[in-house]
């Protein structure tokens, strides 16, 4: 038996995503993607503007229905599964870093880590306990109680992957996560989500356009004009 050999974790069959023009002419933006990701890998996406990494990242997540094709997540059926029933599993499942941190304003940082747990209807003591532990994993124990106007981006990046982290999902979604970051905190940023993942054992899916930042990733794959390019 191989013993590198992963479990498939998400398989993605014939992917199709079209949309409705303003003048009602339809737009072709994922042409037929088959894609497998195993357990614990961290896959990075890359390609120019427009080719549909965020649209397909959308759909691997649950966050958007594909025209056509489907996923599979431990052997789910996704897209088969009513709205309600949907909404719990991608809560339970998947956790979300997007390019902006989609921070609760009127929230402490503890508070906006909490949310999914909350909305998971966990034990509220334990979804706090392991907010905070989160937090100072992600290096922001003393900034627990501020608010995102109180925290740098890079901060609140960091709020928004402890977020992602708090029901302890078997996948992690990141579109973009350090776009609007300088340099050096995109890659601390990227470094820590990565060690954070490996300790894991969490499948990580990044969309990048550095390609830098990508080469650290086990797996890459480039997009172009709706399809993975060969």
């Amino acid at each position: 038996m191989n013993r590198n050999v992963r479990t498939v974790l998400l398989r993605a069959e014939n992917l199709h995503k079209n949309y409705q023009s303003a003048e009602n002419q339809e737009l072709r933006v994922i042409k037929g993607i088959d894609l497998k990701i195993a357990e614990g890998e961290i896959l990075a996406i890359i390609g120019p503007s427009g080719v549909g990494k965020s649209t397909l990242l959308h759909i691997l997540g649950a966050l958007d229905r594909p025209t056509a094709g489907n996923v599979w997540i431990h052997s789910e059926s996704v897209f088969s599964m009513p709205e309600t029933q949907l909404s719990n599993f991608r809560n339970k499942m998947i956790g979300f870093v997007f390019q902006f941190h989609h921070l609760l304003p009127e929230f402490s940082a503890l508070e906006n880590v909490a949310v999914p747990g909350f909305i998971a209807r966990r034990n509220p003591r334990e979804v706090i306990d392991y907010s905070k532990f989160l937090l100072n994993q992600v290096g922001l124990n003393d900034r627990i109680l501020h608010k995102p106007r109180e925290l740098s981006g890079g901060e609140q990046q960091r709020v928004a992957f402890a977020r992602a982290l708090v029901n302890d999902p078997v996948l992690v979604l990141a579109d973009e996560p350090s776009g609007n970051l300088d340099l050096a905190n995109s890659v601390a940023l990227h470094q820590l989500m990565w060690k954070m993942v490996r300790e894991t054992k969490k499948s990580f899916v990044v969309v990048t356009h550095n390609q830098e930042l990508a080469r650290e990733a086990d797996r890459i794959i480039e997009l172009f004009d709706g399809r993975i390019k060969q």
